[in-house]
């Protein structure tokens, strides 16, 4: 065969075959046996490397490395087989150095060690003197019966003499060499935790959250430490049911003390390295400068929100000054109106009175004897009190028609006496017949809130000058009047009448000008639509 020939076979074999093989995967795989514990050394040498990345030299490597075994033949010399108790199980082992972190290989090892060395066949044959009843070989069987049981074993870890207990003091020089000084006390104590990832100390520019973590795993510590060794007695030792229960429960409460005193031992560490950790202070720091921050955030926005509705009072009362002002000055202008009006009303009452009167007097009252002037003259001033502008008016346009006619002037005159009189005498019967029939009163408080119109008010005017103080039960007879006269379905009682009266009394001392201004503008018209008339006859005539 040819090396052509070869050649061509390798290469076609090599194509099957990478056609037969599947695709790698990587597989993740957690180490146990001798693996674990080579992995927990370097874990806690602060060497841990992961599984991917480890090879496979440095697997060979640690797995080639033993465990040396010391023989400390004076320490050995010097135990007493009854003190068992009390001796260094790992020393007697030659496990001083690695102690806990021994496996069960290298106890074993160091037992066979032991054994082969310190054997009492062996040192005799070599001439030295044994005594059966106190060698030390007794010691080596011990170690390794309770190094030898994973029970036994974690019951002696649990009360090492080597482990160191003392807890760093909350003080200025731990403070200042804070992570130098507790970082080995919680690496020292993580061995008791029944967790196996046990987080570390951390790093000064570590956030809040990693310390946070830190710090809740450790307040929350499950420790396996437990304290069976120390047991003073043990039960098997009891003669009887009994005895063997009450030594457990002995024992039992003893055991729990000590645990109430370790678990207090790791809170006292976890207190001291809280209080002197520069990042807890760091944090302390920057929460109270954000509280102070949110503080000043909501002082100022009640601040903002404080002056916010100060302006808007501010504005409310100006606008509140500013509608006042312009209401009062609207009330005055239209009492300025209402002055010139009560003005002009009283300018032509008084203007059509004095007509009245000088055309009486001119005429001589239109009377030939004494007596019947005088009569006249209170008759005249009777009808300026009683009469309206508009009646008043026209009283007097009807006077100077016939004033030329004294007698007509008189019948004139007189026939508006007599029926002011008659209207006076009418209005004071009515009113006394039901104020005889009960239709006065006192009145009641819900009366107080009727309204009152112009016509009522106008009907209370001219009451009040028909009636006059001294008439008998005057209010009552005010108020019937009125109730007769009114046009709405309102009655009016006596102190409702009464109040009313004195608010217009206080408001005008004249209170007829309400009506007498009505009778003003009545008459205003009237004249307007005579100049109207004329104007349009004169167009006609025309």
């Amino acid at each position: 065969m040819t090396a052509d020939m070869m050649d061509t076979e390798d290469s076609s074999l090599a194509v099957i075959i990478k056609r037969r093989l599947t695709p790698l995967i990587q597989v993740e795989v957690e180490p146990v046996g001798r693996w674990f514990h080579i992995y927990e050394a370097r874990r806690l040498r602060g060497h841990l490397i992961s599984s991917a990345g480890e090879s496979e030299e440095e697997s060979e490597e640690e797995e080639a490395q033993e465990v040396e075994v010391e023989d400390d033949i004076h320490y050995l010399r010097s135990l007493n087989p009854a003190d068992w108790k009390d001796q260094d199980h790992y020393a007697v082992l030659g496990l001083r150095k690695h102690r806990y972190k021994s496996s069960d290989e290298d106890i074993k090892k160091g037992y066979r060690m032991m054994v082969l060395r310190h054997h009492p066949d062996k040192r005799r044959a070599a001439g030295e003197e044994v005594r059966d009843d106190d060698d030390y070989f007794t010691c080596i069987t011990k170690a390794y019966e309770i190094l030898g049981d994973p029970i036994k074993r974690r019951s002696w870890d649990s009360v090492d003499s080597e482990f160191d207990d003392e807890v760093p003091a909350v003080s200025a020089h731990n403070k200042a060499g804070f992570f130098k000084v507790f970082t080995g006390a919680f690496e020292c104590n993580a061995r008791w935790s029944t967790h196996k990832h046990v987080p570390g100390l951390g790093k000064p520019d570590d956030p809040k959250q990693k310390v946070d973590r830190f710090y809740g795993f450790w307040y929350d510590f499950d420790s396996w430490r437990e304290f069976s060794y120390l047991d003073e007695e043990e039960k098997e030792k009891g003669q009887d049911r009994e005895e063997r229960r009450w030594i457990e429960k002995q024992n039992k409460v003893e055991r729990a003390r000590r645990r109430k005193d370790e678990m207090a031992r790791l809170r006292r560490l976890v207190d001291n390295a809280y209080a002197c950790d520069p990042r807890i202070a760091r944090f302390k720091e920057e929460d109270k400068e954000r509280r102070l921050s949110q503080k000043k955030a909501k002082a100022e926005a009640i601040r903002q929100k404080q002056e916010e509705e100060e302006r808007v009072r501010r504005e409310a009362v100006e606008a509140e000054r500013k509608k006042r002002e312009a209401e009062e000055a609207e009330q005055r202008a239209k009492q300025e109106v209402e002055k010139k009006e009560r003005e002009a009303v009283k300018k032509v009452f008084k203007r059509e009175r004095k007509m009245l009167r000088t055309l009486c007097k001119d005429n001589s009252y239109f009377a030939t004897e004494e007596g019947e002037r005088v009569q006249t003259m209170t008759d005249v001033e009777l009808l300026c009190e009683a009469l309206e502008l508009c009646r008043l008016e026209e009283l007097n346009k009807e006077l100077s028609q016939v004033a030329q006619d004294q007698t007509q002037g008189r019948e004139v005159l007189m026939k508006e006496v007599s029926e002011v009189r008659n209207r006076i005498k009418r209005d004071r019967e009515e009113v006394a017949a039901s104020a005889t029939r009960g239709g006065g009163g006192g009145g009641s408080e819900g009366s107080l809130l009727k309204p009152w119109n112009q016509e009522d008010l106008q009907l209370l005017i001219k009451a009040v000058n028909l009636f006059p103080a001294g008439t008998t039960k005057r209010w009552e007879v005010v108020a019937e009047y009125i109730n007769q006269h009114t046009a709405t379905n309102i009655t009016r009682q006596a102190k409702e009448v009464l109040n009313k009266a004195k608010e217009l009394q206080h408001s005008d001392q004249h209170m007829k000008d309400a009506a007498n201004k009505n009778a003003y503008h009545s008459m205003e018209k009237a004249q307007a639509r005579q100049v109207i008339s004329d104007s349009t006859a004169s167009q006609r005539y025309d």
